[in-house]
């Protein structure tokens, strides 16, 4: 198995897992600041020089969320996944969507701004409704934990790790204020072993 990765990308996201599944894969590091991502080489697993990439013997995927999915079912010894027809299966696939598509779209908005502040012409209702949105979206994530540890029953999933990647970013641009239940859960999260051995290496 190869990931294909860099720093400060969605392949965070799947490399975090891999650590936590603590399967053999290999790393490919590519360095986006010599494009390294445009070279015919890589083109040829991702035609969009996008990442992340995973190949998975013929099996090649390029989407984070798909990628997690994946790696989750592919091993389910390490219970990274509830079990298919389990009643955590349905909430999970559902926080699984809503961290990649409804929540990430709108932190990296946020994100872009704070990387190019007054570069884009973005108006004063235009702001308001995003950070609506946004707040909407955290208070939607908060009364899903409910106070608990794990997003889906009373363990760890893959789900925890797409959410609290994402809301790590969120917690680093100051866009957690009013949730401390959510900063609380990146904070556990981000001290896992599985992080710090994602991050170091």
């Amino acid at each position: 198995m190869k990931l294909y990765f860099a720093p400060r990308t969605r392949a965070v996201r799947p490399r975090w897992l891999l650590e936590e599944l603590g399967v053999p894969h290999e790393l490919v590091r590519l360095d986006l600041s010599r494009q390294e991502n445009t070279t015919p080489e890589y083109l040829a697993v991702h035609p969009l020089g996008d990442l992340p990439a995973l190949v998975d013997g013929d099996v090649t995927l390029l989407e984070s969320l798909a990628i997690c999915l994946h790696l989750a079912d592919r091993f389910p010894e390490k219970h990274l996944a509830p079990p298919v027809g389990s009643r955590e299966r349905g909430p999970y696939y559902g926080w699984m969507a809503f961290a990649e598509l409804s929540l990430d779209p709108v932190v990296m908005e946020f994100y872009r701004d704070a990387q190019s502040p007054g570069a884009r012409e973005v108006s004063e209702g235009e702001a308001a409704k995003l950070r609506t949105r946004l707040t909407a979206a955290l208070d939607l994530i908060q009364r899903g934990l409910g106070g608990r540890e794990f997003l889906v029953g009373e363990a760890f999933t893959a789900a925890d790790v797409v959410m609290a990647s994402i809301l790590h970013l969120a917690n680093t641009l100051m866009l957690l204020g009013g949730h401390p239940e959510l900063v609380a859960y990146v904070r556990r999260h981000s001290q896992r072993p599985a992080v710090r051995r994602a991050v170091a290496g």
